[in-house]
């Protein structure tokens, strides 16, 4: 293995660290609600919080995890967004907000993806986890699993949709956790910024779909989230926004009013918008001034590149402690595709580990011919 450093940035603010966060000093009470919890979407720096690991009902926001595990069984090919799902009965009659899906009818994976991420449609939710598990039960017991995977440490899910129903619980942060693996799901905003549409059935009726988080029309750059609502969790609402290089993530739980929801996500936005910023350390897809030695290539080495941006999430002004290392694969050999993990790249904050990622072959890796190698012996003579 080989290992560079690349960069030591002396870009310290007074920032102190807080498990694999950075928290910065207490801010105005920004939201009216039971938790809050705002951060950076790259990093996952907390820039607010307020009684963010209570446990505590989400609501309609536990299908975030339902859309994490629609979107990776597609990533995966367990499904495909053309496929026609089959509606049982029992996903057919889900009570609170739905698309009034026919028992026994049929509609595009994709469709009804759509539903959950824009209107929340329980009928939907259902039927999407009984066509990956085969069951409802089957696919909450994936929900909770792939939650402690992601590193969730308050959170149980009973059931995909955010019915009422106990035991189940999430906490601020760890809505947080899990919305920011929504995101890194590029079809998802193919769907969380549609506003109005028209839902067909194959029987012939239309159901009007209105996307539930307002934000995302009345605010600047919020083109993501998901709303939820009981009488037992309140007014609830997880939402992400970006302008320029800055991408935030901010939850809301419990607040008494819809109205309150919203202007207490606006509130943690616009203070963050205004006090921070994300300066890229090493941007996603630009090739570093390293390169991998590749055995048996035509080239001799090929370009590298982070698989995505690493970031510090930092007051603007403010100056910090930041620098990146690598760490390329040893003895690689000829050929691969671009794209291929060769290597990673881990950000370091104030001596801490704040973040890594893989690094991948920025071009392909092409086997050297015996002519290449003849020509090669003929140029040295």
């Amino acid at each position: 293995m080989k290992k560079i450093l690349l960069a030591a940035l002396a870009l310290g603010c007074a920032l102190a660290p807080i498990g694999n966060t950075v928290k910065f000093a207490a801010a105005e009470e920004l939201a009216d609600c039971k938790a809050a919890y705002l951060c950076d979407f790259e990093s996952g720096t907390c820039a607010y919080s307020k009684n963010e690991t209570e446990r505590l009902p989400i609501a309609s926001m536990c299908k975030i995890m339902t859309l994490i595990l629609c979107f990776e069984a597609a990533d995966s090919g367990d499904l495909a967004y053309d496929e026609m799902i089959q509606v049982s009965d029992s996903a057919a009659g889900m009570g609170g907000s739905q698309v009034f899906l026919g028992s026994g009818l049929s509609y595009p994976a994709q469709e009804l993806i759509k539903t959950i991420a824009v209107c929340s449609a329980n009928d939907s939710c259902v039927a999407m986890a009984e066509r990956i598990s085969g069951s409802e039960s089957l696919f909450v017991e994936r929900m909770n699993e792939r939650a402690r995977e992601l590193g969730t440490e308050n959170t149980l899910f009973a059931n995909c949709t955010g019915l009422p129903k106990e035991p189940q619980y999430s906490c601020a942060k760890d809505v947080s956790i899990m919305l920011r693996e929504l995101l890194t799901h590029e079809k998802y905003f193919e769907f969380s910024k549609v506003w109005l549409e028209d839902f067909h059935h194959p029987d012939g009726r239309v159901t009007s779909i209105t996307n539930t988080n307002k934000l995302t029309r009345f605010y600047e750059g919020c083109d993501g989230g998901k709303t939820g609502f009981t009488s037992e969790a309140g007014f609830c609402l997880a939402a992400t926004a970006k302008r320029n290089d800055t991408r935030l993530v901010s939850v809301v739980i419990g607040a008494e009013s819809s109205d309150k929801r919203f202007q207490s996500t606006k509130n943690m936005l616009n203070y963050a918008f205004a006090q921070y910023e994300s300066r890229k350390i090493a941007e996603a897809g630009k090739p570093l001034e390293q390169k991998l030695p590749v055995r048996g290539c035509r080239s001799k080495e090929i370009a590298v590149c982070p698989e995505r941006s690493l970031c510090v999430f930092c007051k603007k002004g403010d100056e910090v402690d930041a620098k990146v290392e690598t760490t390329l694969f040893g003895n690689v050999k000829a050929p691969f595709a671009a794209g291929e993990k060769v290597g990673e790249i881990v950000l370091y904050r104030d001596g801490i580990e704040a973040d890594r990622c893989a690094l991948l072959s920025a071009e392909a890796a092409e086997r050297l011919t015996y002519g290449d190698a003849f020509r090669e012996i003929a140029d040295k003579w």
